[in-house]
């Protein structure tokens, strides 16, 4: 059934709306076609979730907003299938928070490298950083190592919605904080990351650009309070448990 011919009433449309925007991406060069298979792994913990933003989410993009807003070089990682789900959302929270967009993925591609830098350039961003040959990462080998000197080799904070585990835990280790977006709170990118919103990223992208609004002008020193006080174990205790009460 073509995307168009799924009327609004369906209680599966948004569902189904972010699954064609994965395929589109497929379509596009944008994401990988293993993305298909990551994008439906996250869709079983959706239900788990009840297809709603919880509390301890919501707790979660107040902390990892403060934390962006107070960053002195902060960065949003791109990968296809986040920029394929909300690039214009990503351009939109760059933009608020003062972050660089940088692509970066796990399956080696130079043209869909390029494919993804163009829907971030279609969607608005003024500027897109590139991975770089020059700078890596120390603590992993996959693609994922290389970055670009401008931005995540230099970055205090990144935020990496949709990330693999082993490069979450390699920016944690090169003297980075993390804010993800992850809806398995089990994996290891949500275990290892400083700030874990475990939500779907079509819900909490458009949040997290809301609450950077809001935030934009208080002190820099609550702030800091606001993220110093982010306890990231308690809130995937949190998910958890509302994920086997299963509400």
């Amino acid at each position: 059934m073509p995307a168009s011919d799924v009327p609004t009433s369906h209680p599966r449309y948004l569902s189904l709306m972010a699954r064609e925007k994965i395929v589109h991406g497929v379509e596009r060069g944008i994401t990988s076609p293993h993305g298909l298979i990551a994008h439906g792994r996250g869709e079983a913990f959706d239900y788990l979730l009840g297809e709603r933003t919880h509390a301890f989410a919501g707790a979660a993009v107040e902390a990892g907003c403060a934390m962006l807003l107070t960053a002195q070089w902060p960065v949003i990682s791109v990968n296809g299938n986040a920029c394929a789900l909300a690039a214009e959302e990503m351009v939109a929270l760059a933009n608020v928070c003062g972050a660089k967009l940088e692509v970066n993925i796990f399956h080696t591609s130079a043209e869909r490298e390029q494919a993804i830098r163009g829907a971030l350039l279609e969607a608005g961003a003024r500027e897109v950083l590139m991975p770089s040959r020059t700078h890596a990462l120390e603590h992993i080998e996959s693609n994922r190592r290389w970055i670009n000197p401008a931005g995540i080799y230099r970055a205090d904070v990144v935020c990496v919605p949709l990330e693999d585990g082993d490069r979450c835990g390699a920016l944690i280790r090169n003297g980075k904080r993390v804010v993800t977006v992850d809806l398995n709170p089990l994996s290891r990118t949500a275990r290892a990351a400083t700030v874990t919103v475990v939500d779907n990223l079509t819900r909490c992208l458009p949040l997290m650009v809301e609450r950077c609004e809001a935030l934009k002008n208080d002190s820099k020193t609550r702030l800091t309070e606001i993220a110093a006080a982010w306890n990231n174990h308690s809130a995937l205790t949190a998910a958890e448990e509302a994920m086997r009460r299963g509400t």
